[in-house]
C-alpha cells in the first residue's frame, strides 16, 4: 500500500518522551505494548477520536504504531488529514521487539508482539 509522501521514522529515532499511539486489537495490544503508549484500535478509532485528542499533546507529534506499519498508516494519514502532526514508524511493534525496545503485557510483565 502507497501513502505518498506519508512522513516515516524507524523506532530508533523515538524517545521515551514521545507520545505513542497504537492501533493494534486489543488481542494484540494485551499480548505486548510499549509502555505508556495510548491504545485506540485501528477498528474504533473514528469513533474514539474524542478520546485521542483528550490524550493527545496539543501540537506535538504522535508516532503512530501497529504491528508492522499497514494500520498505523492509515490511521497516520486520517490524524494529518485531520490537521494532527502524526507520524508512521516504520516497521511497529515488530521492529519496536526487534530493537530491544522494552515489551509489556496487560499485567505490566514482559510481554511479546504477537
Amino acid at each position: 500500500m502507497h501513502f505518498g509522501s506519508l512522513p516515516t521514522v524507524g523506532v530508533d529515532a523515538l524517545t521515551s518522551q514521545d507520545f505513542l499511539l497504537d492501533v493494534r486489537e486489543n488481542d494484540e495490544w494485551e499480548a505486548g505494548h510499549a509502555e505508556g503508549a495510548l491504545h485506540i484500535p485501528m477498528s474504533e478509532f473514528v469513533a474514539r477520536y474524542g478520546e485521542f485528542t483528550e490524550q493527545a499533546p496539543d501540537g506535538g507529534r504522535v508516532y503512530v504504531l501497529c504491528r508492522v506499519g499497514g494500520r498505523s498508516a492509515q490511521v497516520a494519514q486520517y490524524l494529518i488529514q485531520q490537521g494532527i502532526d502524526a507520524v508512521n514508524v516504520d516497521g511497529g511493534m515488530q521492529a519496536w521487539e526487534a530493537a530491544g525496545r522494552p515489551v509489556k503485557n496487560s499485567k505490566g510483565e514482559p510481554g511479546a508482539v504477537v
